[in-house]
């Protein structure tokens, strides 16, 4: 049996906000893939929980009227990885979420946790990040939308305010309109396993698609947070769709990491994996855009 001291469930944003309010060390329980795991395993016992899974409203999945992409914090990954409307405007996102655990924590878990969890190895965030999306959240003040670039502030902390929570994911039109993304994690099992290192990407290419106008690097467990990698960035940016520039992107790009020595994988072995991965996400990217890379034909 959990050790829940009490567990509230509103059926509202606004229910939920208010409990928040009244009960301040109350945590927030979404799909519960990671929370009821540590309460089974003995930690987080004795607390007050504020359970959101009945909010229905916040498992939609729509383009609005401006034309960006919101996504529900409530969402399953299922459903991410199967909505048409995330398919259409940022498929890499629908691909990332889909290599997480097995089909049970796929359709328990939420895309909301995940990046709420803070954990660099996060799949959602670091793919989040290279489409530069941006996160809503809702607190006793209102409504505040945040870059996700400025929600990870640390190893498990994020910029989440007394009160405050996760309502959705939104990827502006304008951050999404003619970008091609891929998704690459390399894990120790293929299955059921969290990522030693990943890395996402997007591309958008000149009218001619033999440049590249626009690229974004990110990288999870490359640092103490998920990261973007200005240097790889640069290193491509405006340049033509040669395997020599995406060789010298994809090394640059280590410039940005801090990877680190564990029990997982070595320092040297995530750098040179994470070279590798960028690589790899990056011909993709070119390709899906409807470029070329000469001298490759995968």
């Amino acid at each position: 049996m959990f050790d829940l001291r009490t567990l509230y469930e509103p059926r509202s944003v606004a229910e939920a906000v208010q409990m928040l309010v009244d009960h301040p060390d109350a945590r927030i329980m979404a799909g519960g893939s990671d929370n009821l795991v540590k309460l089974r395993d003995g930690h987080l016992g004795g607390l007050d929980w504020v359970s959101i899974y009945a909010i229905d409203d916040l498992r939609r999945i729509e383009v609005d009227a401006d034309g960006a992409l919101r996504i529900g914090a409530l969402a399953s990954f299922t459903s991410v990885a199967n909505s048409p409307d995330v398919r259409r405007c940022a498929h890499s996102l629908a691909d990332a979420v889909a290599t997480i655990g097995g089909p049970q924590v796929r359709n328990i878990g939420t895309i909301g946790g995940n990046i709420c969890n803070g954990v660099p190895s996060a799949d959602s965030a670091s793919t989040c990040y290279a489409w530069d999306a941006v996160l809503e959240l809702t607190g006793p003040d209102g409504v505040r939308t945040l870059p996700i670039a400025d929600f990870y502030l640390s190893v498990a902390h994020v910029d989440l305010r007394p009160a405050e929570m996760l309502t959705a994911i939104v990827i502006p039109r304008s951050h999404y309109a003619g970008y091609k993304g891929a998704y690459y994690k390399y894990s120790m099992r293929n299955a059921m396993d969290i990522a030693t290192v990943n890395c996402s990407t997007t591309v958008r290419l000149s009218a001619d698609a033999e440049t590249v106008d626009g690229v974004r690097i990110a990288f999870g467990v490359a640092a103490p947070t998920p990261i973007r990698a200005p240097h790889g960035e640069d290193a491509l940016r405006g340049r033509p769709t040669t395997r020599e520039n995406v060789d010298a992107a994809a090394s640059a790009a280590i410039e940005d990491t801090r990877a680190r020595d564990s029990w997982r994988a070595s320092k040297a072995f995530r750098e040179h994996m994470l070279a590798e991965i960028a690589r790899r996400c990056l011909l993709k990217s070119i390709k899906r855009a409807g470029g070329a890379v000469p001298g490759v034909h995968s």
